[in-house]
């Protein structure tokens, strides 16, 4: 029997479709991102290349990937890739997939930068730690923007160090970047920097919901990044309570969590009796999902 012979256009159209019955998201996008990172082409380029016939090794190796995501794999880890900021980030299972929500703290804090709100440090170079960077999305974006600070990048996982330091090389921002390993403050060895903003997206899932993800996130994404123990506050109420030894009077605490964190982490700020103006700020989907906070002067 001779073997069907499949150009890109009827390919992507059966797939589409096959991941539309398997309930898997955005079907055909998924169809096109699997075709592209197979053949090594753009988007665009499937689309000017629709009558292309496809070898037979083709077909497997895109059905291979195919396979992968009807597991539940995530795509980015599938490709590698995901964009943030902008820019296209390496990814693997060591770190989380970044997130659109997580752009929110690259937002204000250059709102911050920009309106001058940081401490005047008398010509001092503006220092900031992105505390738990994962894949280094923040602290990446953060020194692509920023031009004379220095940035301080830490997290638990040496596997997530050396995918966040590959990050900075590839956007040419390593030199701006100080990576330390440990578990929060621990990962900052002496002399201890203070500094002018702490970002962080630390992980703040509750353990008792823990198994209520979806798959794609509780089977692949690292459970290290992700778990804040009972009612996810762990490590969000250990920031709240230590970053004002960290921060220069008149810097500011930057925090992602989940919308209904929110309420209770603000009252722990005020309980520190160390900060002023406290806020949350919401998501593109008009959830709060950050709170941030300003270190009293004096």
């Amino acid at each position: 029997m001779t073997q069907r012979t499949w150009t890109i256009k009827e390919i992507l159209n059966v797939t589409a479709e096959f991941l539309r019955d398997k309930k898997i998201e955005s079907p055909r996008l998924c169809a096109e991102v699997l075709l592209s990172q197979q053949l090594r082409k753009t988007r665009i380029e499937l689309y000017l290349s629709f009558d292309q016939p496809l070898r037979s090794s083709e077909v497997a190796q895109y059905r291979a990937l195919v396979k992968r995501r009807l597991n539940r794999e995530p795509l980015q880890y599938i490709t590698g890739r995901q964009e943030f900021w902008s820019l296209e980030f390496m990814v693997n299972p060591s770190v989380l997939v970044p997130r659109p929500e997580t752009e929110i703290l690259v937002e204000e804090a250059l709102r911050l930068k920009q309106a001058n709100q940081l401490p005047d440090g008398s010509g001092d170079q503006t220092r900031i730690l992105d505390l738990g960077t994962g894949s280094g999305a923040i602290a990446v974006s953060l020194a692509k923007e920023i031009e004379g600070a220095a940035f301080w990048a830490s997290d638990v996982s040496a596997e997530a160090l050396a995918v966040a330091r590959e990050n900075a090389e590839r956007h040419t921002v390593s030199r701006k970047i100080t990576f330390c390993q440990g578990d929060l403050w621990q990962a900052l060895k002496e002399p201890v920097p203070v500094f002018d903003m702490i970002i962080s997206n630390p992980p703040y899932i509750a353990s008792e919901t823990y198994d209520t993800l979806p798959e794609e996130v509780r089977a692949y994404e690292p459970r290290i990044a992700l778990d804040g123990h009972e009612k996810g506050m762990y490590f969000i109420e250990r920031i709240i309570a230590q970053g004002e030894n960290y921060l220069k009077p008149g810097g500011w605490l930057l925090i992602e969590m989940d919308p209904g964190q929110t309420d209770q982490a603000l009252g722990l700020v005020a309980a520190t009796r160390s900060f002023c103006r406290e806020e949350r700020l919401m998501d593109y989907r008009k959830n709060y999902r950050m709170i941030k906070a300003q270190k009293k002067h004096g």
